[in-house]
């Protein structure tokens, strides 16, 4: 689904428009190359024409400057210069390798790769072959293109991951705003519960229907709070962590299945941390769900509280089929989820509601085929 198709445009049109600017550098780099190696075979023919110019003076014949000046320029392009017999001078090849022979005849295979060699020719006769690389300059520059290439790369890569994380935030707002939405559509009809609860008070029926109601319509306050809490950073109050997990933990036992076994245990009678206690209820329920879902509606379900120095570790384990060690951190991802019909938000969620909201840490403890334990650890007040 399209929500923005005017965007949708301008970023195909920015595509095209860089794609086109990437290309133009390209050809300009190309073109600016093949000049350049124009321009540097021309000077080497100049050399050769310097150095024919030479061989045919006699020993006695003064030369121009210019001849001179034309051999001594050259500082910077390797060449080798080879007569028929075999004999060679070099310029610009480091003195170390002049006299290796393996090395001068790679180097040769080397430049006839590179340039067309250039015969120096007197009288019909072939005197010398000049055979001459690539300068320096020339080096550097065939990498240029590279270079570019992988610095529009690393730029269209930040481009890439600012509006990935742009189109996350948005993402993020709209749930957030869904949620608050849903928050106050159930707020009427929940309202009007509590008048009709209060109204079945006031009949002959069995008292415990309607207190098993009002727990009900609590319990849809409490989710009704949760729901207009997303988007916004929560207010903590020290709270019994004892006293909240037995909360969520009573609640859970008295509407599983009896197939569940649960058990809860401490060791400590009362331990005060700055909670929100809506948001640690969710993702205590959410730990217990999975685990539930995981044990496929049979198995135990222990929640154990440990208190360790100035930290206090909550764990949740089942007698699930387990998760894969490779999974331990992809599970709190959003989307992620084993089964047929989820979201993969609830673990997600309690991920942020611990470490985001409470800068508390939830990791998996340990996973096999016996079951998994999931240990939220938060600081002590």
């Amino acid at each position: 689904m399209n929500f923005n198709p005017k965007r949708k445009a301008s970023n195909i049109t920015l595509l095209i428009s860089a794609f086109i600017i990437v290309s133009l550098i390209l050809w300009n780099t190309n073109s600016f190359f093949k000049k350049f190696k124009e321009e540097e075979r021309l000077k080497m023919e100049i050399w050769a024409t310097a150095q024919s110019e030479l061989i045919q003076s006699s020993v006695d014949q003064e030369l121009g400057n210019l001849t001179l000046k034309v051999m001594g320029n050259n500082t910077s392009t390797p060449m080798i210069l080879m007569n028929e017999e075999g004999s060679y001078k070099t310029h610009n090849i480091p003195q170390e390798r002049i006299s290796d022979s393996s090395y001068i005849s790679k180097k040769i295979q080397q430049f006839r790769n590179e340039n067309e060699p250039i015969e120096i020719i007197q009288d019909g006769e072939l005197l010398e072959t000049l055979y001459y690389g690539n300068s320096e300059v020339l080096n550097k520059l065939k990498y240029y293109p590279l270079a570019l290439l992988l610095i529009i790369f690393l730029f269209g890569a930040v481009i890439f991951f600012f509006f990935r994380t742009n189109k996350a935030s948005e993402q993020n707002k709209l749930w957030a705003g869904m949620a608050k939405e849903t928050a106050h559509q159930i707020g009427t009809p929940l309202t009007s519960l509590l008048g009709w609860n209060e109204l079945l008070k006031s009949e002959s029926i069995n008292p415990d229907i309607t207190l098993e109601i009002a727990k009900d319509i609590d319990r849809l306050q409490t989710i009704t709070e949760r729901f207009s809490k997303i988007g916004s950073i929560p207010d903590l109050e020290v709270h019994d962590i004892v006293e909240e997990t037995k909360k969520a933990y009573e609640y859970l036992k008295k509407r599983s299945s009896k197939l569940i076994h649960f058990s809860f245990s401490s060791n400590v009678d009362e331990l005060y941390v700055l909670l929100n206690p809506p948001l640690y209820n969710w993702s205590i329920e959410n730990l217990v769900k999975n685990g539930i879902d995981a044990m496929k509606g049979k198995g135990n379900i222990a929640i154990q509280i440990d208190k360790k120095g100035q930290n206090v570790n909550i764990l949740v384990s089942d007698t699930g089929h387990g998760i894969p060690k490779s999974d331990f951190q992809n599970i709190f991802s959003p989307g992620v989820t084993s089964k047929k019909r989820g979201w993969g938000l609830g673990l997600s969620l309690v991920k942020r509601i611990v470490e985001e909201y409470h800068k508390g840490k939830i990791k998996v403890l340990s996973s096999s085929k016996e079951g998994t334990i999931m240990q939220i650890t938060l600081r002590v007040k």
